[in-house]
């Protein structure tokens, strides 16, 4: 084995050094990276946790307003419609 002359010797270091040097730089990109894509995820799910509330919200509104007592209360003091009498229905049968 031919022992390595202290000009390759340092250019050997200097190539390794450089190769450590970009491998933390990029360690440092990706963990800057994940830390910023998982502030947005926790975001993002505090974001969903207050839509479903909304929409539970909302779910209960649209029951409420619908209802059947409330329909028929509505029908009848807003609209004024009545029930009709039974004598006033007609049943269609289809042949």
């Amino acid at each position: 084995m031919q022992p390595v002359k202290p000009r390759q010797s340092f250019l050997l270091v200097f190539v390794f050094a450089a190769v450590c040097v970009m491998s933390a730089i990029a360690l440092v990109y990706t963990k800057h990276d994940s830390r910023k894509l998982f502030v947005e995820l926790e975001a993002l799910s505090h974001e969903r946790d207050e839509l479903n509330i909304e929409w539970g919200q909302l779910q209960i509104e649209q029951s409420t307003w619908a209802t059947h007592a409330r329909i028929e209360r509505v029908a009848a003091e807003d609209l004024s419609l009545s029930r009709p009498e039974t004598s006033d229905i007609y049943v269609i049968e289809r042949p």
